[in-house]
C-alpha cells in the first residue's frame, strides 16, 4: 500500500508534492508539540529563533519529506532534469584520484537529490538508518536503491560496505548530523551547544587517504527543483570541523534545515557532557 502511494504521489508535478508538504509540515508545527518544541528551542539555541522563520522551516521539511516519492520513485529522465550541479569539478577532481570520496550531507534542503546528483560522476553508496516498521523499511530500501546509488545500513555490515566502496575509488554518502551509536562519536559544539557527533568520516578517510567533501541539495523556488553543491573542508574532518561546516550551511540558508531534529540527544551508554564535567571535578 505505502509503496503504491509513493509510486501514484511520483507521478504529481513538483509544485503539487511541495503544496502538499508544506501544508503536512505547518500542519505538525501547530499540532506537534515535541516538534514545535524542538524547533523552538534548536532555532534559539543557533541564535537564529523567529516565528516566521520556523514556519518556514517546518514548510521546507514537510516540502523535504513529500518531494521523496519523486526522487525515489519518479522516472528518471525527468529528475535528471531537476537537479543541477554547481562546482561538479571538485567531486570529479576528487575520484580522479581514486583513493575514494566522503560525501557529508547534512540534515538540510534534500540529501536525497544531492546523492542522485553525485551519482552523476559515478556509483555512491549512501549509509541510512534503518525504519523500525518492515513497511516503511521495504519502500525506503526500494526507493533509494536507484541506480548507481547503493544503500546501506547504519550497521557493521553497512560500514563495511563504504569502505569497500571507497577502495574501489567510489563515492560514499554520510549524514554527519545523525546522531551515531555509543562509541561511534565524540561531543563537539554545535552552534555552541555540545552534540555527540560521528568520528566515522575521519576514520574512513584516514583508512583509505578518501578526500572529504560537504554535499547539500538545495532547494529552489518555484518548484524549478534542487541545486546540488559540493565543498571542501578546511582541515581533516574532526567531528569539531565538520559541526562547524555544517553551521556554514544552515546559516546560508536557514529555513531549509530540519530544525525539529533531535540533535542533541544523548544516545544509549553514552555520558552526557555534562557528566563528564562533572566526574572529572
Amino acid at each position: 500500500m505505502l509503496l503504491w502511494i509513493a509510486r501514484f504521489l511520483a507521478r504529481l508535478p513538483l509544485s503539487w508534492l511541495q503544496a502538499l508538504g508544506g501544508t503536512l509540515g505547518k500542519l505538525a508545527l501547530a499540532l506537534s508539540g515535541d516538534f514545535r518544541g524542538k524547533s523552538q528551542t534548536n532555532l534559539r539555541q543557533a541564535g537564529l529563533y523567529d516565528r516566521a522563520l520556523m514556519r518556514r522551516a517546518a514548510d521546507h521539511s514537510g516540502q523535504a519529506v513529500a518531494e521523496t516519492a519523486l526522487l525515489w520513485f519518479g522516472a528518471r529522465e525527468r529528475i535528471e532534469r531537476l537537479i543541477r550541479v554547481e562546482n561538479g569539478e571538485l567531486l570529479r577532481e576528487a575520484l580522479g584520484q581514486r583513493r575514494g570520496v566522503v560525501l557529508l550531507t547534512a540534515h538540510v534542503g534534500s540529501f536525497e537529490a544531492a546523492a542522485l546528483g553525485s551519482a552523476r560522476f559515478g556509483p555512491i553508496t549512501v549509509l541510512y538508518k534503518p525504519p523500525r516498521l518492515a513497511a516503511v523499511r521495504a519502500l525506503v530500501e526500494s526507493g533509494r536503491a536507484a541506480p548507481d546509488v547503493h544503500p546501506v545500513p547504519t550497521t557493521a555490515a553497512g560500514v563495511r560496505g563504504l569502505l569497500r566502496a571507497l577502495k574501489r575509488g567510489e563515492s560514499i554518502g554520510v549524514l554527519p548530523d545523525q546522531v551515531p551509536s555509543d562509541g561511534d562519536g565524540e561531543w563537539a559544539p554545535f552552534f555552541g551547544r555540545p552534540a555527540y557527533t560521528m568520528t566515522l568520516p575521519a576514520r574512513l578517510a584516514r583508512l583509505t587517504g578518501a578526500q572529504v567533501l560537504m554535499a547539500h541539495g538545495e532547494r529552489l523556488p518555484g518548484a524549478a527543483g534542487w541545486v546540488v553543491r559540493y565543498e571542501r573542508l578546511p582541515e581533516a574532518p574532526s567531528p569539531v570541523v565538520i559541526n562547524q561546516a555544517m553551521e556554514a550551511t544552515i546559516r546560508r540558508m536557514p529555513e531549509q534545515y530540519f530544525w525539529g531534529y533531535n540533535r542533541y540527544k544523548t544516545p544509549p551508554g553514552v555520558v552526557a557532557p555534562e557528566a563528564q564535567t562533572g566526574r572529572a571535578a
